[in-house]
């Protein structure tokens, strides 16, 4: 939710991000409308609430005729409130919808465009030349026992699977190693619930643009979370943190739902887009003077992560267009994925500055003993799609799989072999 007084301020700054983002700067008059219309109309109930205060003490001390004209006028003033009062509450609403309408001002230096106007910020390693016919992960996989998508989809649908034996054992590795490497950075991990109240799903900012991606349980008015900074986001709505020691950290582990809406025919082959998966996420709570470089700290963990599977990555700096509402700026980490010739998101960290905060209500006390909105960040330390990369860059001309060394200790193998 946009700052009403940054919008007041700076109005222009809102118009320039919603054109980075290729969406309409008329949102940004829209809510400058509702902003005024919700100002005139508490002002005007101020005013009669007023009003009919001091006749209340005026008819007090009145008699005579005096007193039944002023009770005739108080029944008109007391009309006159309620409406007032009843416009106030429709301006109220006119404004939170105007205001949840507009996305998160996008940081200065983050690109202008959509979701090829990327800017490749870094490369790190370098692809493998193999000298034999490469086998995707799937082909791997189910070699190796790990994987059963046919039977997935006879029991769920289409982008369901089973992870057996050793794909099983591969992921549930992977994240033990990404939870002792959060515990070790200071994160408190947490296992949060997987459905979230409509509220919270709403303050994160996953119920606009693309609020068909996410599940819903109309029954129970409930919604199956896509990642775990939903419920780590609602966690703390409604509070007044003490960042006193420095930012609050988790990292959730959860399964995540996606509904994959508007994806039809692309990735349907192996785990790359599939509507259910795991993963560790770590979210931060901080003062807003202090986000951009918590983001830099969440990116440097997922640098952490990469090298410990040891596979080259680039980082990217992504398109204001391809960002989601909540977020002002965001960097993925994509790793190399022989069979495609290319490379695929891995992890991603976002800032998303006070937006989703000011929507939950989550505050800090700064060093003045004032209540202020803090910043809330996010990001992917390991998810199940990290196999992927894994296998495909660790093959063997065999069909076998070297296990990166510091994922050894966690998988209890050194080489996967075929079954």
């Amino acid at each position: 939710m946009i700052d009403l007084k940054l919008l007041r301020d700076d109005p222009e700054a809102l118009r320039a991000s919603q054109r980075a983002r290729g969406e309409d700067p008329g949102a940004v008059d829209a809510l400058l409308a509702a902003d005024e219309s919700r100002r005139e109309a508490v002002g005007r109930a101020d005013t009669l609430r007023a009003e009919q205060r001091q006749l209340g003490k005026k008819i007090g001390q009145a008699r005579g005729d005096e007193r039944t004209e002023l009770l005739v006028y108080g029944k008109e003033l007391a009309a006159q409130v309620k409406a007032a009062e009843a416009a106030q509450a429709e301006a109220d609403e006119g404004l939170t919808a105007a205001q949840r309408a507009l996305p998160n001002l996008v940081i200065d230096g983050v690109p202008a465009g959509g979701e090829d106007d990327y800017v490749v910020l870094e490369h790190v390693g370098t692809p493998r030349e193999f000298d034999f016919p490469v086998r995707d992960h799937v082909e791997l996989l189910e070699s190796l026992g790990g994987l059963d998508s046919e039977r997935g989809a006879k029991v769920a649908g289409a982008r369901f699977y089973f992870l057996t034996g050793i794909g099983a054992q591969l992921q549930l590795a992977l994240l033990t190693m990404a939870m002792n490497k959060a515990i070790a950075a200071g994160f408190t991990m947490m296992i949060p619930p997987v459905l979230v109240k409509p509220e919270i799903m709403e303050g994160t900012g996953f119920l606009g643009a693309h609020a068909a991606e996410v599940y819903r349980l109309r029954d129970d008015d409930l919604y199956l979370v896509g990642t775990s900074e939903v419920p780590l986001a609602g966690y703390h709505s409604g509070e007044i943190l003490d960042l006193s020691a420095g930012p609050k950290r988790y990292a959730g582990w959860s399964t995540c739902f996606r509904r994959e809406a508007g994806s039809y025919g692309k990735d349907t082959r192996g785990i790359i887009r599939v509507h259910q998966f795991d993963k560790i996420e770590m979210f931060s709570y901080c003062p807003p003077d202090d986000a951009e470089a918590e983001h830099q700290r969440l990116l440097g963990w997922e640098r952490e992560m990469l090298a410990a599977v040891d596979v080259p990555y680039r980082v990217i700096d992504t398109a204001a267009g391809d960002l989601g509402a909540s977020a002002a700026r965001k960097f993925d980490c994509e790793g190399w994925v022989p069979s495609q010739g290319r490379y695929r998101e891995l992890s991603s960290t976002s800032n998303c500055t006070t937006f989703q905060a000011r929507r939950l209500n989550v505050r800090y006390r700064d060093g003045d003993g004032r209540n202020q909105v803090v910043a809330t960040l996010n990001g992917t330390l390991a998810t199940t799609r990290w196999i992927v990369a894994i296998l495909e860059n660790h093959q063997r001309p065999d069909g076998s799989v070297t296990v990166p060394a510091q994922l050894r200790p966690f998988l209890g193998q050194d080489v996967l072999t075929p079954v």
